[in-house]
């Protein structure tokens, strides 16, 4: 089985940018694999993703979603296999209807009508939008906007999902919507690149860190072990999350940092 997605020593710059944007940046996603993006702002991180959608080609390497060569595929084409989330999610929603927002892409690629509906039903619902799917996405709130504009990359299912920073400003029961939908697309096999600062969503739903400083790739290691390295974070402008703070300085058993495994290691702490 070929990879979800894989960079081969990918470079680009933008025009009159001065450093370059990404520098021999080389990694392979597996399908199924749930892997975090991290890194401070400016780092290349928002490039490597529009590398990956196709809407930046790369100046030397090449980046491949399976089979596919970003270099010689068009964007529209691509979109068959990857779905993606902006940061500036409302520059993604233009329908008059949450409903036709999110079945924009998969009537773009050709699907039947029936398809196209069960594809929107299934999105709607595990994002729980079923109640405002005919309301403009402009009507509603920024954070259900949001979570609309996921949706439609959910209803491309794709092999591949592309997402920066897709809980800000959620709450935390929408912020569980997002883990449920992104952990469910995973075991069935889809590849998962998350942009994020809030990395207590990032311990609970992903496996994998990749660290991008200064356009180039500073580390590939288990997601588990960058979240205990509270020095290597602050580094990256970022914060350990608390239930990793509470694993160090309690030394629990296994260095937990997702709240079921932490809630063991206390447990078992206690009976001790």
């Amino acid at each position: 089985m070929s990879d979800a997605l894989r960079l081969e020593d990918v470079c680009f710059a933008y025009a009159g940018g001065g450093r370059p944007a990404l520098e021999h940046v080389s990694f392979a996603l597996a399908p199924g694999e749930r892997v975090a993006l991290l890194g401070r702002n400016g780092a290349g991180k928002s490039t490597l993703l529009r590398l990956v959608t196709g809407l930046l080609k790369p100046a030397a390497g090449a980046v491949w979603v399976g089979d596919w060569d970003s270099r010689v595929t068009d964007p529209a084409v691509l979109a068959r296999r990857v779905g993606s989330l902006f940061q500036h999610a409302d520059q993604q929603l233009f329908a008059r209807t949450v409903r036709d927002d999110v079945g924009f892409g998969p009537r773009a690629t050709g699907r039947p009508d029936g398809e196209v509906a069960a594809c929107v039903g299934r999105a709607l619902a595990v994002l729980g939008l079923a109640s405002v799917a005919d309301q403009h996405p402009y009507d509603l709130p920024p954070p259900l906007r949001k979570l609309a504009a996921l949706a439609g990359a959910l209803a491309l299912e794709p092999s591949l999902l592309v997402l920066d920073e897709p809980t800000a400003g959620l709450d935390r029961h929408a912020r569980q919507h997002v883990a449920e939908a992104l952990t469910a697309r995973a075991v069935s096999g889809v590849g998962v690149l998350v942009i994020t600062h809030d990395l207590s969503f990032a311990a609970e739903t992903l496996g994998r860190a990749l660290v991008l400083e200064r356009g180039r790739l500073a580390l590939d290691a288990p997601l588990a072990s960058v979240l205990l390295d509270s020095a290597r974070l602050e580094g990256l402008g970022l914060v350990a999350p608390p239930l990793a703070r509470l694993s160090v300085a309690l030394a629990l058993p296994g260095s937990p940092v997702r709240a079921r495994d932490v809630a063991g290691a206390l447990a078992q702490r206690c009976r001790a």
